[in-house]
């Protein structure tokens, strides 16, 4: 009955007679132009792996970020338009460190992902005229994944261009993340190790890759559990100054995994 979207598809707050919000979709088709990333969830931590593209041999490997640190407790991957990724995974740094300064605590991730939905979302609302640096004139091209530990335990949410964010035991965005979706939901099981996701995520990410790939770092960055209130205040000599780490015992982690799609280097095959 609708057969063209002429019309509809020039604004980012205009539904079409079918209730649809092209410009957001086509935000959406832009994420499966992006690389894979796979997050997995698992009692011990959350595995983070993401598909690093290097279109030219002279390019620096190390200049293109594909998993960033949020804050000590929780790290995201992205899919899709880099400089939209870096607004929002500005607006999370920020938001977290005014969390901490203000609270004393570390801010949980859902809360993190809730304030970057917010940010997302603001494509549709009205701008004042005199505000031209506050106006969005298309929703953000990405998608992201943000992992880590908080008081709730391993957390894994995937948010989205619509402004929706959704907690997940194993999720995969970008432009293989169909297939790699359904190899994560024909394998993944709640009782694995983190060894052992890090392993699936690898061998997904390998068989949702067009091109070869081989494992360039493996990083393991610790993150600290959030310990309870009086534990908290045991381990930490004066509240609002620099954050004292818990013990080892109450440690968590969450990897990250860079994989490069270019040859690896003559140094590196030694």
């Amino acid at each position: 009955m609708f057969l063209t979207r002429a019309g509809y598809d020039r604004g980012a707050n205009t539904f079409s007679p079918e209730g649809r919000l092209f410009q957001v979709e086509y935000a959406m088709e832009a994420i499966k132009l992006g690389t894979t990333a796979i997050g997995i969830k698992v009692p011990e931590g959350v595995i983070l792996v993401v598909e690093k593209r290097l279109p030219s041999k002279l390019l620096i490997a190390k200049s293109v970020e594909k998993i960033f640190e949020i804050d000590a407790h929780v790290a995201c991957a992205m899919s899709g338009l880099t400089s939209d990724a870096h607004t929002l995974i500005e607006r999370a740094r920020v938001d977290a460190q005014n969390h901490f300064f203000t609270y004393n605590e570390s801010m949980k991730i859902k809360s993190i992902a809730q304030s970057v939905c917010d940010l997302a979302l603001q494509f549709g609302e009205a701008k004042d005229e005199n505000d031209a640096k506050g106006k969005m004139s298309r929703p953000f091209g990405v998608a992201l994944l943000f992992a880590g530990v908080d008081a709730d335990g391993p957390q894994l949410i995937s948010t989205d261009p619509s402004g929706t964010f959704v907690e997940y035991k194993a999720k995969a965005v970008g432009g293989g993340a169909e297939g790699a979706q359904r190899n994560l939901e024909e394998t993944f099981e709640d009782t694995l190790s983190l060894d052992a996701a890090e392993d699936l995520a690898l061998s997904t990410s390998r068989a949702a890759s067009p091109t070869a790939l081989h494992r360039a770092s493996v990083g393991r960055t610790p993150t600290p559990r959030l310990l309870s209130r009086d534990a908290r205040l045991a381990h930490a000599p004066a509240p609002l100054t620099r954050r004292t780490p818990p013990p080892p015992s109450a440690r968590s982690f969450v990897r990250s995994v860079a994989c490069c799609t270019s040859p690896p280097r003559p140094e590196q095959r030694r």
